[in-house]
């Protein structure tokens, strides 16, 4: 997992160790170090951020020897890829469930991505986090225009034993959306999990359709599912979902399969919205939530 983006860092952290820390030294050796990242999926406004905080830290630091001086280039490094990640807003899921369920109220998630995102998947595997610690679950499928979306909502929901609110296909998304919270107040379910339909971001007559669910169901929080595997496509449309309908997370799929791992360090500076979960596989428990401590330290081993 991130193969391409270590070796990055690790050759970084050599190259820098071994010269002199001065801005005539350095600043070539950050200039490549630029192209390696964005050649790792790193967008362009988060390598500029991270060569401009390192050489402003590193250069004219005094170090006498050699092995202090990678612990310094480590340590700092690690500071600059934190501060790149870390949002002001730290999400506590089950922290919002709870608080919810003891005023008597569902708690809404409503999930907009691309089509081929492993949208309706993760959805599933969000359900089974859930559930395993203790909240019921209804899905809503708002997803009535892609062919057989609400079959694979459905057979999720079959496996889980959970429960679906459906309409027929080419229904109002939000009227089935408002069905599954008006089906969860009346039954005492915990969470909604709101699938919709995979938009492309270019297109404004769906997002205006998806802005038209948000504003009847008023989620807790919208969640962006992303592929990691598309590189600076998942940073556009991060962009783009944020600025058409208001995102509060997102979740990273299919984690597991990606040798480069710039889409995290990109997607949360973009959107200044922190990464919930990462998809690290295939079965309902391949979720994990995502601590951007842990991703910076296994970058940097």
């Amino acid at each position: 997992m991130f193969d391409k983006l270590k070796s990055g860092f690790k050759g970084l952290v050599t190259k820098v160790t071994t010269t002199e820390l001065k801005a005539e030294n350095i600043n070539p050796i950050l200039s490549d170090f630029k192209m390696s990242l964005a050649e790792n999926d790193v967008a362009f406004p988060v390598a500029d951020r991270i060569c401009d905080e390192l050489e402003k830290r590193l250069v004219g630091v005094q170090v006498k020897r050699l092995e202090d001086r990678k612990k310094v280039v480590e340590e700092n490094l690690r500071q600059v890829l934190l501060e790149v990640m870390l949002t002001n807003n730290k999400i506590d899921l089950l922290k919002k469930v709870e608080e919810k369920r003891e005023a008597g109220e569902p708690f809404v998630l409503l999930f907009v991505g691309i089509n081929g995102t492993g949208k309706t998947t993760t959805i599933a595997k969000v359900a089974q986090y859930i559930r395993e610690k203790g909240y019921s679950v209804v899905f809503a499928a708002s997803d009535t225009y892609r062919a057989g979306s609400i079959e694979q909502l459905e057979e999720h929901a079959r496996r889980l034993g959970m429960r679906m609110i459906k309409h027929k296909y080419g229904g109002d998304p939000a009227a089935v959306a408002y069905d599954a919270i008006s089906h969860a107040k009346a039954h005492g379910v915990n969470v909604v999990l709101i699938d919709t339909a995979g938009r492309m971001q270019t297109n404004q007559n769906l997002m205006n359709e998806l802005a038209k669910v948000k504003r009847v169901v008023q989620p807790d929080l919208t969640v962006l599912t992303l592929d990691s595997l598309i590189g600076n496509d998942a940073v556009m449309q991060a962009e783009e979902f944020h600025k058409s309908i208001g995102i509060d997370a997102t979740i990273l799929t299919k984690v597991d399969a990606d040798v480069k791992g710039g889409s995290a360090l990109s997607v949360t500076y973009v959107t200044q919205k922190p990464i919930l979960f990462i998809g690290v596989g295939q079965t309902y428990k391949d979720l994990e939530l995502f601590n951007p401590e842990k991703f910076v330290n296994m970058v940097l081993r």
